[in-house]
């Protein structure tokens, strides 16, 4: 089953370099820990939300706007797309992830849309 780990990272500040630095090794060894394991599909990390832009229609009218579609303290970051064989492993991966020690990874199951 395939499952979407959403990484949320806490608005604020930059992180001081070397505990950058060590994120992105623990990222690094993290996305080599789940490729090993043959269950990662995708993964990317997103620019930072002002790059943003979000999409709404209303009445047929397309509304764009700069910027993210909610304030919130954290913000989505990057993703993994893993394939697992349940929602345990999925929250295992998850729970491994470096992100889930600074702020969140939300796990959402893929609805596997095929023939509709």
């Amino acid at each position: 089953m395939r499952y979407l780990l959403l990484i949320y990272t806490p608005v604020g500040p930059p992180q001081p370099e070397d505990e950058f630095n060590q994120m992105m090794e623990a990222y690094g060894a993290y996305t080599k820990a789940i490729a090993d394991a043959g269950v990662q599909q995708a993964g990317d990390a997103l620019r930072e939300v002002e790059t943003a832009t979000t999409v709404r229609v209303r009445d047929g009218e397309r509304l764009v706007t700069d910027g993210p579609f909610a304030e919130t303290r954290e913000v989505l970051g990057g993703y993994y797309l893993i394939d697992v064989p349940d929602l345990d492993s999925a929250l295992d991966w998850a729970a491994r992830c470096p992100g889930a020690s600074r702020g969140s990874v939300e796990v959402r199951p893929i609805w596997e849309m095929t023939g509709h």
